[in-house]
């Protein structure tokens, strides 16, 4: 069904009955794919230039096989799992070549390293325990075409161990302030930078951190500009969104990376 959609687009086309830019406006909205539980989107990375991406917390792993197994009839490198429960990725390891980090709980089926922007995604968090987060916004930084590095427990309660990474930060294309707590990291990441910052609160932090609330209120109140907030433990959404300024700035990147 769907490759008879695109060949009458591409007829059309052909004919001259349809202008090459209204037929990729089409092609954008293609038809997707029914499994039943799941309906794959095999044209998102027209749209948005990366595949769809499989959130895997609360799929069994029958249905993360069954729509892995779709996405790859189409797309054969680097797809994405995010939130992926440990059991299911062993029960998916006997079946794909797949990548798993147990931090991060994010799998790769047929990882392949490819940069495709020339700038640097900093990845920085408040302190150890926010890690877990920032691993996945790193990762899906990195299965998305970047380079990134790492500045791992330097929160403000120890201020001099981030001032002494401003050299890192005044090089980066895009920096994400990973922390919990009150989250005051990203205001002073936004304050010594001139590049965006993506804050991610987390959920790290005693009673009256309110599950992540207060470091997101915080965040969202940053006095500093050019400071942007996903929403709590968003790891995944903070590396999707920094990947794609990272492309943006670089003239020279592939349209889709």
């Amino acid at each position: 069904m769907e490759s008879q959609h695109i060949l009458s687009i591409l007829r059309q086309v052909q004919d001259g009955a349809l202008d090459v830019h209204d037929a990729y406006a089409q092609l954008k909205i293609s038809p997707f794919e029914d499994l039943g539980y799941a309906k794959i989107d095999h044209h998102r990375k027209i749209r948005q230039g990366v595949p769809e991406v499989i959130y895997g917390a609360g799929k069994t792993p029958e249905q993360i096989e069954g729509i892995l197994r779709s996405l790859l009839s189409h797309c054969q490198e680097n797809i994405l799992i995010t939130r992926l429960p440990e059991a299911s990725a062993a029960y998916l390891s006997t079946r794909f070549s797949l990548t798993y980090d147990k931090i991060s709980r994010i799998g790769v089926v047929n990882r392949k390293a490819d940069v495709t922007a020339s700038g640097t995604i900093v990845v920085a968090t408040g302190g150890t325990s926010d890690i877990p987060v920032a691993e996945e916004a790193a990762l899906t930084a990195e299965v998305l075409g970047n380079s990134v590095e790492r500045l791992y427990d330097v929160g403000v309660a120890g201020i001099h161990r981030l001032l002494s990474h401003v050299d890192s930060l005044a090089g980066a294309t895009v920096t994400i302030a990973v922390a919990g707590m009150e989250g005051a990291l990203a205001s002073v990441i936004g304050g010594l930078s001139d590049c965006p910052v993506i804050a991610v609160p987390t959920s790290v932090g005693y009673g009256a951190n309110f599950q992540g609330l207060s470091a997101l209120l915080s965040m969202l109140n940053s006095c500093a500009s050019g400071v942007s907030v996903v929403n709590i433990d968003n790891g995944f959404g903070a590396g999707y969104l920094a990947s794609m300024i990272n492309h943006l700035a670089d003239p020279n990147a592939p349209a889709n990376t």
